[in-house]
């Protein structure tokens, strides 16, 4: 390409010489066409040489554009793949991300904010309305009230994602953050670890205070302190938002910033030996990746998207796709499941009589017993629920409300730490799936351990709004950096299923 575009400018540099000497020699004609130096030797019917010396000039730049630019032979390959970007179908990708919900998004959004056109990102969700995505189905809660480090870390930079939030997802987006703090109680079973919770979430730069039960009693006089002997009292960084409206600046702002989602499902994977790749437990050349994946489209299409990485943040759908992926299928490694299935968690939302419960100041209550309250607005309703015991978990098959478990399970806990809410009435329901993690109900976030293109980030267990932003943060720098950079995740990585080492919460719901 350089030495054909030398030999350009040089044949070029000499027709210009030519051009300055014609003109030189035109000169030498009079006004009535007369040559004053040597007429006889012109001939009148010879080309005029300037425009001889464009010819030239034009012929050279088809030239080099034919050149730089050849004309294509479209084959019927072309024209399938001309389909598909019509349709803005994006038919590869450098990474595909299966799962637009609050996790997906937020993945999909920060490797754009960061790599723009440096990465080509496809979003894949089956409901873009998201009527039943755990993100939009849930309360909404943001505490760094856990025991464990990282979520502690993960909930901490979530609250300062919501204060810049504006800054960040743009002045359109009105996440609603009510900051009336948590409440945690404790009995005196569970007295000594709330204390202990306490002071590691302090020690990381939450800010929280412990109350003993007069204490209590003094701050909240609506609450029956019987059986209560501590409470954990978050002061700042915590409350609750809108997570529709922090689900829908993350989607705003990743297309914005280039990112396609596609409405379908995925399922299937194109699986393709790969000869030149050894890991354990795997026989030499017998490596199996993924590169592709079968999406069935809203119309029943089936169309294929190849990538080079994929994330599983498919929520409570994430086992499902880790199965279509062989993860708990196969042999050695992928023997092992990715543990996460839909639970169906119930939230009730009821009014006390008269309007004689907890003021508008109230934080989320958390009884010993799990049962949980939060006010509502400002027109007197409150939601609340329970999470249900192993022997309670209803079926999820279907997102119906069972109305007597509120009557048996969560108003007999409530009216006995609030005696206002003896004469409370049910106004509205809803059912809404957790991620749950059956081995230890805290996040899965990393790089599978057999392939060397899929990560996961999935599991949060009803904790998840709240750290969508650092779960998406990670998983970019996993992509991008090859590494956590801003809070180390290790510890959630898979690897910690397959050398069963869970990471419960201790006293935390």
């Amino acid at each position: 390409m350089i030495r054909l575009g030398k030999n350009i400018l040089e044949k070029n540099n000499k027709q210009l010489e030519l051009t300055y000497c014609m003109r030189k020699f035109s000169s030498g004609f009079s006004k009535d066409g007369q040559n004053r130096f040597q007429p006889e030797h012109v001939d009148a019917n010879r080309e005029n040489p300037i425009k001889k010396t464009l010819k030239i000039l034009g012929s050279d730049m088809r030239s080099v554009k034919n050149f730089i630019f050849p004309k294509s032979t479209k084959t019927s390959s072309d024209d399938y793949l001309e389909k598909y970007r019509r349709e803005d179908f994006q038919s590869h990708c450098d990474v595909l991300v299966i799962g637009g919900g609050g996790v997906g998004s937020s993945i999909a959004y920060w490797l754009k904010k960061r790599a723009r056109d440096g990465l080509n990102v496809v979003v894949v969700e089956k409901d873009p309305t998201y009527q039943k995505a755990s993100t939009c189905l849930s309360v909404g809660g943001l505490r760094q009230q856990f025991s464990i480090v990282e979520n502690i870390q993960m909930s901490l930079y979530g609250a300062d994602f919501l204060r810049d939030v504006k800054e960040l997802l743009g002045d359109d987006v009105h996440v609603n953050f009510t900051p009336h703090g948590y409440l945690m109680l404790a009995s005196e079973q569970g007295a000594e670890q709330l204390q202990e919770n306490s002071k590691l979430q302090n020690a990381l730069g939450a800010k929280n205070e412990i109350l003993s039960s007069t204490k209590l009693k003094e701050r909240f006089p609506w609450m029956n302190t019987d059986g209560i002997a501590l409470g954990c009292h978050g002061l700042e960084k915590e409350g609750w938002f809108d997570p529709w409206a922090l689900l829908s600046g993350f989607k705003k702002r990743a297309i914005e910033y280039g990112a396609h989602y596609v409405q379908g499902e995925v399922v299937g994977f194109e699986f393709l030996t790969k000869h030149d790749i050894l890991t354990d437990n795997v026989d030499f050349g017998q490596y199996q990746g993924i590169d592709r994946a079968y999406i069935r489209m809203k119309n029943d299409e089936i169309r294929d998207i190849k990538f080079s990485l994929v994330v599983i943040a498919a929520g409570a759908q994430s086992g499902n796709v880790g199965r279509l992926a062989r993860i708990g299928t196969g042999k050695n490694i992928l023997s092992v499941p990715l543990p996460v299935e839909p639970r169906k968690r119930y939230v009730y939302v009821f009014r006390c009589q008269n309007d004689n419960g907890p003021g508008i100041n109230t934080p989320l209550t958390i009884d010993p017993t799990g049962t949980y309250f939060r006010r509502d607005g400002l027109g007197g309703n409150y939601l609340g629920g329970k999470s249900p015991s192993p022997e309670e978990e209803p079926r999820s098959d279907n997102l119906e409300v069972d109305h007597s478990y509120f009557d048996s399970h969560v108003w007999p806990n409530l009216a006995r730490l609030v005696p206002n809410f003896e004469a409370i009435k049910v106004q509205n329901a809803w059912a809404g799936y957790y991620e749950y993690n059956t081995f230890d109900e805290n996040g899965i976030v990393g790089p599978h351990p057999y392939y060397n293109n899929l990560y996961i980030a999935t599991g949060f267990s009803g904790h998840g709004i709240q750290q969508t932003p650092a779960v998406g943060r990670a998983i970019s720098e996993m992509i991008i950096d090859g590494e956590f950079r801003s809070i180390d995740l290790t510890r959630f990585g898979f690897d910690r299923i397959l050398v069963d080492q869970p990471l419960y919460e201790a006293n935390i719901v």
